[in-house]
């Protein structure tokens, strides 16, 4: 069930996200290369394929949205320098603390990016040139998200149901207050699952309309099956 749900999207936003992860990757590559160099290129751009995947595959999720994408690569990184010069004699160590103080920070900053787990990982274990560049490492990575960020703007804009940000998305309200689901209901049920969805309230009440919209009929189909199996057992 958990597959159908995620995976009921057409064929074609299948392409347009590919697409799409084609040319921010370029660009990314392109930046990263020039500052960086080889293998510690490698690194950060593996980190921005991440975000690739949430800006063009899920454009509307919490994930995705600029805050969480810049805001999350840069805390990343800002951990990931620090634990270097912190924790530089054992690698080991100052990876697993990289990742575990960036999930803690953006928490609290409220710019959860999974990516930015790899963005501090390339922090500690980018060798020699990314720990000779110190905290300069934040430059290549903060112009990697405003490119990527640029380019999933630009790249969804001409298709108004997946318009990036959020913010710039058509969607149809709900018809009415019926429809909805009380903002205090949902920030209660989402306190008791305890653990982040990705998924903005906006596409959770359209979700619900289009849920329950067509439940009538549903409902009908389903009770006009059931006596018509029940007059054939009779």
């Amino acid at each position: 069930m958990v597959r159908k749900l995620a995976y009921s999207v057409s064929e074609r936003e299948h392409w347009i996200s590919g697409v799409g992860g084609v040319v921010g990757i370029l660009l990314v590559w392109l930046i990263s290369f020039q500052a960086l160099g080889g293998h510690a290129a490698v690194l950060v751009a593996t980190s921005m394929g991440s975000t690739a995947v949430l800006l063009f595959a899920a454009p509307h999720g919490p994930m995705s949205q600029p805050w969480a994408v810049f805001g999350g690569h840069l805390v990343s990184a800002l951990i990931g320098v620090a634990c270097v010069q912190w924790l530089g004699h054992d690698l080991m160590l100052a990876a697993a603390f990289a990742v575990g103080l960036s999930i803690t920070a953006m928490y609290s900053l409220r710019c959860l990016h999974a990516p930015g787990g790899a963005t501090a990982l390339g922090a500690v274990l980018g060798g020699t040139t990314v720990h000779a560049m110190g905290y300069a490492f934040l430059l290549p990575i903060m112009l990697n998200a405003i490119v990527i960020l640029a380019v999933a703007i630009a790249f969804n804009y001409p298709f108004p149901w997946r318009r990036y940000p959020y913010a710039l998305a058509k969607r149809k309200s709900p018809k009415s207050e019926k429809a909805m689901i009380p903002h205090s209901r949902l920030v209660y049920a989402l306190s008791q699952i305890d653990t982040f969805v990705d998924i903005c309230e906006e596409d959770l009440q359209r979700i619900y309309e289009l849920a329950m919209r067509d439940e009538p009929a549903a409902a009908q189909t389903a009770t006009t099956g059931n006596l018509a199996a029940q007059s054939t057992r009779a």
